[in-house]
């Protein structure tokens, strides 16, 4: 479908994932062309109402997403029925055992990951930007949805790049201070230093997420190479262009 990258990962076949594209057909213009999702970003809301409707209607969901109050934490919200929530919860991460939720994260750099467990039973979304992935937001959705991690797999949606997301110090440190001990070498080989700029480093947030992962026992876990900054005809990028719009990734299952 145009305007919709799937997620691309060996789920059960009745698992449905993947995420909006700028592309989609939407109304949304000027820095929110055209498909922007994110009603908390400056963009006419009747734009971003009849966007999610479109994209609804588009993939044929089966319920209205549940759209969360992302707030770079760890708290994850369990949804057990469709329409569940009157209003959006405060949360990073849900989780579901039902079929027919449709569990829905936006970002626009930070990353997206998608959970299910290889029986089509059990699904998880999360916001992780580099604050969550530090304050444990992965281990918090892992822990929440039940499963043995050895039955879970995970796709890391597009975010920013390896090559693009440059850090400080204090981003590096605090990464760094709450990794886990077993993998704090791998960490720090996630952050390459810029020779041209003391005191900075490229981040690879992507591997730092599939580290917390395969911390925690998952080996299936797949990531999207597609970076949010330096792909502008696909993706919105809070860093790149700051005023701008949000894609959504939503995964949800068939009975």
């Amino acid at each position: 479908m145009p305007g919709w990258l799937p997620a691309s990962w060996p789920a059960p076949s009745n698992i449905h994932a993947g995420i909006s594209l700028r592309t989609f057909a939407g109304v949304s213009v000027g820095p929110y062309a055209s498909a922007n999702m994110g009603l908390h970003v400056g963009d006419e809301p009747a734009a971003v109402l009849l966007n999610r409707e479109r994209l609804a209607a588009a993939l044929q969901l089966p319920s209205a997403p549940i759209w969360l109050r992302q707030v770079h934490g760890t708290a994850v919200v369990r949804i057990e029925a469709t329409h569940a929530v009157s209003e959006a919860p405060e949360a990073d991460a849900a989780i579901t055992p039902t079929a027919g939720v449709v569990l829905a994260i936006q970002t626009a750099d930070c990353l997206p990951i998608l959970l299910c467990d290889r029986s089509g039973q059990t699904l998880g979304a999360v916001h992780a930007g580099w604050r969550g992935v530090a304050l444990g937001a992965i281990e918090a959705c892992v822990h929440a949805m039940g499963a043995d991690p050895q039955d879970l797999l995970a796709w890391i949606g597009p975010g920013i790049g390896p090559d693009a997301f440059e850090v400080g110090a204090d981003v590096r440190d605090a990464m760094l201070a709450a990794s886990p001990n077993e993998i704090i070498a791998a960490h720090r080989a996630a952050f390459r230093p810029r020779a041209e700029h003391p005191g900075k480093w490229w981040c690879d947030l992507p591997q730092l997420a599939a580290l917390r992962l395969r911390a925690l026992g998952l080996s299936s876990i797949h990531i999207e190479p597609a970076c949010t900054v330096t792909d502008s005809d696909r993706f919105y990028s809070h860093r790149r262009d700051r005023v701008t719009g949000r894609m959504v990734s939503l995964i949800w299952r068939d009975a």
